[in-house]
């Protein structure tokens, strides 16, 4: 490995101390009589939520169970970048990058690592934080400039001649991007989503699938899109006070996450119920949050700013619809990417690996390995 130097995550005792401090601490706003989740983040699951968090839950077994696999910080092009890099255990292990996106983390992918790194197929993952997320370089990027990255990340740092992505949210994007701009050393991608219509594109080249998928995006964007506008155009003026409360760093992240999923479902939905509060905490003790929403504006300057849109790719791509995700039509994916697998998987949502990882890390396994 080159310019790559060994990481741990060891948070300060001052600063569990100043996290406890702080919840107990916390301003609770009130609530609409009978609201539930329909304004936001529910107050009274948030107060039981706090409860736990500072009762049973346990950030020095989290942080052990980070740290039991091994973890890396790399310099790209002057950025500091963290990433977790597990071998498989066969010889023929394939490379494989996955990539995260808001408000998850690279331990998105926690549950998966045992499942894809033993067996006969097998794979070597690489599982880097976006700079601006978590433990690498607190920087904003447009998406295409991550991928820039990841390249030169699996290529120049790691010696990999060509390696497989995968990805979901801002790691579609990343994704996608790998493919259309290095299809000589991209073998192979993967995606659980791949963007939605917004406006731009002829109706008179959407099938009926695609129609029905444009409106039920309108319908999602108008009831749950509320967070992207922000985080594309003010970002800034909502960092303060996320930054600066981990009751309200939750919140806003908990209301995203409970989009697709009922209230009673949420905690699953992010892997269970200390899966989501080390979620959380790592935007938290990385300070992280101001510098993740950013990314939003950043592509957001780079699309009104002319960038142009990336090519379709024939790198071979494998895509897997779960049921509580937007439900796009094998037609859409096609619009972007050589789709030569394409699967509606039986449960799941939008944090798959979390929440379902036996099936997500088969499903990974049964396309890339299919591939040759």
């Amino acid at each position: 490995m080159k310019n790559v130097s060994e990481f741990e995550v060891a948070i300060l005792q001052s600063e569990l101390d100043d996290l406890n401090t702080r919840l107990k601490n916390t301003r609770w706003p009130g609530e609409a009589e009978g609201s539930d989740w329909h304004f936001g983040t529910s107050e009274e699951y948030l107060k039981e939520l706090v409860d736990y968090w500072l009762t049973s839950y346990d950030w020095r077994k989290q942080e052990a169970s980070l740290n039991s696999y091994p973890q890396y910080i790399a310099e790209v092009d002057g950025i500091k970048i963290h990433f977790q890099y597990i071998k498989g255990s066969g010889e023929a292990s394939k490379p494989l990058i996955l990539t995260h996106g808001w408000p998850d983390s690279y331990y998105r992918f926690h549950k998966i690592i045992p499942l894809l790194t033993a067996g006969e197929q097998n794979f070597d993952l690489v599982i880097p934080s976006i700079p601006g997320f978590g433990f690498s370089e607190r920087k904003s990027l447009t998406t295409e400039a991550v991928a820039d990255l990841w390249t030169k990340l699996m290529t120049e740092n790691l010696g990999y001649a060509k390696f497989y992505a995968a990805g979901g949210d801002i790691g579609m994007g990343v994704t996608k991007a790998l493919a259309s701009k290095y299809p000589d050393v991209v073998a192979g991608v993967h995606f659980t989503d791949l963007g939605y219509p917004m406006g731009q594109e002829d109706p008179g080249t959407m099938s009926e699938g695609e129609k029905q998928f444009a409106q039920f995006v309108q319908q999602w964007w108008y009831s749950e899109g509320a967070y992207a506008m922000v985080q594309a155009t003010k970002p800034q003026s909502l960092a303060y006070g996320l930054n600066e409360s981990p009751v309200g760093l939750a919140a806003w992240i908990l209301s995203f996450g409970s989009s697709g999923a009922s209230p009673d479902t949420l905690e699953s939905a992010f892997g269970g119920r200390d899966e989501m509060l080390t979620n959380i905490l790592i935007y938290w003790f990385t300070q992280t949050i101001a510098t993740s929403m950013r990314m939003y504006k950043e592509d957001a300057v780079a699309h009104w700013g002319g960038a142009q849109p990336l090519k379709k790719t024939n790198v071979p791509a494998g895509v897997a619809v779960f049921p509580r995700e937007a439900q796009f039509p094998k037609e859409w994916a096609e619009r972007f990417v050589n789709v030569v697998s394409y699967t509606k998987m039986e449960e799941g949502g939008h944090f798959a690996a979390l929440e379902v990882p036996e099936l997500f890390a088969e499903e990974l396994r049964r396309f890339f390995f299919g591939l040759g």
